[in-house]
C-alpha cells in the first residue's frame, strides 16, 4: 500500500527488452536506501518489485506485458524522470490517501492553466473510470495523490477531470513537466469501487 506522496523524482538509467517483458533500472537514492530484494516501490503509480540493486543508488524491476499494455510504463525511455514512493510503513502518517499501486487506466494531459501560486491541469479519463470521480475526492495521477477540482462526463474532450497543483507538487513530481498529449497513469479511489460493489450486491439481494 502507498499514500500517493511522492518521495523523490528518479530517473530511468537502462531498459532491457526481454520480449514479453522489460527490465527497468532506475536511479532513486532515497527509495533504494533501505530497499531489499522483493520490496515494492511505486514507479509513476505502478507497484513494481525490486529484483536487483546494481549499486547503492539504483534498483531494477521487471515489468510484465500486462503492465506495459495497461500503463504508461511502456512509454518510458532512458533519461526520463519518474515519481518514486516506497510502500507505506506501519505506524507512519497517511498523508495522502489509500493507494494500491494498481493502475486502473491511463489518461492524457488536455491543458494547463497557470496562475500566480498554482496551476490547474485537466486530464482525460476513460469513461468507465469517470464515475468514480467527484469534486474534492481523491485521484492518483502518476503515483501522486491529488484532490479533484472538477469532473465532466461529456464534452468535446470526452470525460475529464481537473486538479490544482501547488508549487511543491510542480517542483517535486513529474507532473510539473507533463505537457498536453502526455499519457499518465490513473488510479481511482479504491473505496469508491468497494462502495459501488456493495451497493450492487445489496440491490441484487433486494430484487
Amino acid at each position: 500500500m502507498f499514500t500517493g506522496l511522492v518521495e523523490e523524482k528518479g530517473r530511468v538509467v537502462a531498459i532491457d527488452d526481454l520480449g514479453d517483458s522489460v527490465r527497468l533500472v532506475l536511479r532513486g537514492p532515497k527509495v533504494v536506501s533501505d530497499a531489499a530484494h522483493g520490496d515494492s516501490i511505486a514507479v509513476n503509480g505502478c507497484c513494481l518489485t525490486v529484483v536487483d540493486q546494481p549499486d547503492a543508488e539504483s534498483f531494477a524491476v521487471d515489468v510484465m506485458r500486462e503492465s506495459l499494455d495497461k500503463t504508461s510504463i511502456g512509454d518510458l525511455a532512458v533519461g526520463d524522470e519518474v515519481n518514486l514512493e516506497r510502500a507505506v510503513a506501519a505506524g507512519q502518517r497517511l498523508g495522502g490517501h489509500v493507494v494500491q499501486g494498481h493502475v486502473d487506466g491511463t489518461g492524457r494531459v488536455l491543458d494547463r492553466t497557470p496562475s500566480e501560486h498554482w496551476e490547474v491541469v485537466r486530464f482525460s479519463v476513460p469513461a468507465d473510470l469517470a464515475r468514480y470521480l467527484v469534486p474534492k475526492g481523491s485521484i492518483t495521477v502518476d503515483g501522486t495523490s491529488l484532490t479533484v477540482v472538477d469532473v465532466q462526463d461529456e464534452g468535446p474532450d470526452g470525460p475529464w477531470f481537473s486538479v490544482s497543483l501547488i508549487p511543491v507538487t510542480l517542483a517535486d513530481t513529474v507532473l510539473g513537466t507533463r505537457r498536453p498529449g502526455d499519457r499518465v497513469n490513473l488510479e481511482v479511489d479504491v473505496l469508491a469501487k468497494y462502495v459501488e460493489r456493495l451497493l450492487a450486491a445489496q440491490k441484487g439481494a433486494d430484487a
